[in-house]
């Protein structure tokens, strides 16, 4: 039983958030103005993005160390109707897969961490040479990270390379639009319709642009029998009308401090409505109450 202070921490907590990101903004502003880059100063979009770079670079790993106690059980096969369970209830991801806004690389290390033999690799060391090896034995031939940020890309080739990913994690430099245009990737690397594994999508879908139109973009990728893996925050639907506008209001003020994160997606329509799925298993964890203001959805859709 959640007490009122329980209540209140949850509905004041996106106000918490964009704290943090205001309290970088001197910071941003110190650093485009050192770096001369004086369009992006004076840019509300672009001066958006790189402050949210730099509170992302403070609040990201706690994002993380907080949301693998799903993510990993999720790409390993351990979640059904959003719970996690002990023992493996699904099939684990494998195969050719695309991870959907890699960033600078903060959830490629997970792709080491995961068991997909029902073995729980957990925290086993991701570091060391046969970290390649390893992986491939547990089925994932391929990882497409897609990443349409210049600067992330630079840090997400150098992450990989620092794991020992070099040889089976590819950046796809270019949004997802553009993933089947040689001349848009600069290499001979496209993705193909119909040629995908597994879509990983983590955290990120809030923050595409056409959302709909883009995830319909993503569920043609899919091989028949793909799956999509899915840690995503979305709109309130559990909480009522007045919870519904609250988010909305929040939402204003959201889209200056976080970037081109938005609350209010209706992520989960999107991607139920993005084509036929043989099986669709989504759904908002039962621990989360219905007044959380960044409420999640858990699963997987298979095509």
């Amino acid at each position: 039983m959640e007490t009122l202070k329980d209540v209140l921490q949850h509905l004041i907590f996106p106000w918490l958030f964009m704290s943090i990101s205001s309290r970088r903004i001197p910071y941003t502003i110190r650093t485009l103005i050192s770096e001369g880059r004086w369009q992006t100063l004076f840019c509300l979009d672009g001066f958006c993005d790189a402050l949210f770079g730099n509170f992302w670079a403070v609040v990201g790993p706690q994002v993380k160390s907080s949301a693998e106690v799903r993510v990993i059980p999720l790409l390993e096969g351990r979640v059904r109707n959003a719970k996690v369970s002990d023992h493996v209830v699904g099939k684990p991801v494998s195969g050719r897969i695309l991870e959907i806004g890699a960033g600078t690389g903060m959830w490629a290390d997970v792709f080491l961490r995961i068991d997909t033999t029902g073995q729980h690799a957990g925290t086993e060391n991701a570091n060391g040479p046969t970290t390649r090896r390893r992986v491939a034995t547990r089925g994932i031939s391929k990882i497409y990270g897609v990443e349409p940020h210049a600067q992330s890309v630079k840090a997400l080739r150098q992450r990989t390379k620092e794991l020992g990913m070099e040889d089976m994690y590819e950046a796809i430099p270019v949004g997802i639009e553009q993933l089947d245009d040689p001349r848009a990737t600069g290499s001979a690397t496209t993705i193909e319709p119909g040629s995908i594994d597994c879509i990983v999508s983590i955290l990120c879908l809030c923050s595409i642009p056409d959302q709909e139109k883009n995830i319909k973009a993503l569920y043609k990728l899919l091989k028949p029998g793909g799956r999509w893996y899915v840690y995503e925050h979305v709109k309130v639907k559990r909480g009522g009308i007045l919870l519904g506008w609250y988010q909305r209001y929040i939402n204003f003020f959201w889209a200056f401090f976080l970037g081109s994160c938005r609350l209010c997606h209706d992520t989960t329509t999107h991607l139920k409505e993005a084509g036929p799925w043989s099986s669709v298993d989504l759904a908002q964890p039962p621990d989360e109450p219905a007044y959380k203001m960044l409420p999640h959805i858990l699963g997987v859709l298979t095509k």
